[in-house]
């Protein structure tokens, strides 16, 4: 998720455990500082492979394994800042708390989390809550400041005990747009190969859906608040790498970088419709039941025949223009 809820996640579970009224403001900035920690994975890039950030993002950093390092390695950061007001297992507990909400959290989204590194590359998606999404991060905010405050470690329990029931809830819209993603599908005469369902953009109750069903992805959404009501989408050709790319080698480095990105995206990957040398994540949009790409890779046809080992380019496609801003409000609202 963004880093304000990372923070504010882990400074409730810090705050929590700080009963001393005193330790309040020290677990806030520990906690908050340690809970978002794990990103700092972002920094591993490199200008000649676009991808690379892909496969180390939500990796190590993230997993469940490496949470004592992560936290010992904060504690150390953190020990001669606070070494007058904390002892060091004090800083390290504040530190391993907030640390271990992080990949948690992540792995609630839709972008997947590979949280048991190195022993799988599984990226773990429960998909109940949006990256952003202010009714989750304003409260757990709000009452984590309140604990420091007025010292009080009861605003802090109240903070985490509320994020949990709140991303606990997010399985029962789950599972409403689960059950509307099948009746749709029947009602189509489609039988559903497989199915990827997220919460929209800062919100919860208009869900993407996206189901694969005899070489093409269709994409819909639906408004689950009272009652069920679709929102048609449209659909998009499989990815297929011989039939799209015909001039694409086996052995190329851009073919190789598909695999990756296939891999990154679950293999819910078409070639976009505005762009034949495009590969587009299909899972994410603006607009939940369009299909126009967030992110994807670009393809070069004539660079490839020059030079085989040259990486594809990735290219992020996040900024709406007003007209998708106006439809996605007129979905939302």
């Amino acid at each position: 998720m963004d880093p304000v809820s990372q923070a504010a996640l882990g400074a409730s579970l810090s705050q929590s455990f700080a009963n001393d009224r005193s330790k309040q403001l020290s677990a806030l900035i520990i906690g908050g500082l340690a809970g978002m920690a794990p990103d700092l994975d972002m920094v591993i890039q490199s200008e000649h492979d676009p991808l690379l950030f892909l496969e180390f993002h939500r990796q190590f950093t993230h997993s469940l394994i490496f949470i004592p390092f992560g936290a010992l390695f904060c504690s150390l950061i953190f020990y001669p800042f606070a070494r007058k007001k904390l002892t060091f297992p004090q800083i390290y507990l504040f530190s391993f708390l907030a640390y271990a909400t992080h990949g948690m959290l992540d792995a609630c989204t839709s972008y997947g989390t590979q949280l048991f590194w190195p022993f799988s590359d599984v990226r773990i998606a429960w998909s109940v809550v949006s990256i952003i999404d202010p009714l989750f991060s304003l409260p757990v905010i709000i009452l984590v400041l309140l604990a420091a405050v007025k010292r009080d470690a009861r605003y802090a329990k109240i903070g985490f005990i509320y994020a949990v029931v709140f991303l606990s809830l997010g399985l029962v819209q789950k599972n409403r747009a689960e059950e509307a993603l099948y009746s749709l599908a029947q009602n189509r005469g489609h039988q559903v190969e497989r199915i990827h369902i997220k919460p929209s953009f800062a919100n919860r109750h208009v869900w993407k859906l996206i189901y694969e069903y005899d070489g093409r992805y269709y994409v819909d959404a639906v408004r689950l608040v009272f009652d069920t009501k679709y929102i048609p989408g449209t659909s998009i050709r499989k990815l297929n790498v011989q039939r799209d790319f015909p001039w694409l080698s086996e052995t190329s480095q851009q073919r190789k970088d598909i695999e990756r990105f296939r891999w990154f995206s679950a293999d819910y990957l078409a070639v976009s419709p505005h762009d034949e040398n495009f590969i587009m994540d299909v899972r994410y949009s603006f607009v939940p039941n369009r299909i126009k790409p967030m992110w994807g890779i670009a393809l070069d046809k004539a660079l490839n025949e020059k030079n085989s080992s040259v990486h594809v380019d990735y290219v992020i496609n996040s900024r709406p223009d007003k007209i998708t801003m106006k439809r996605f409000f007129e979905i939302i609202f």
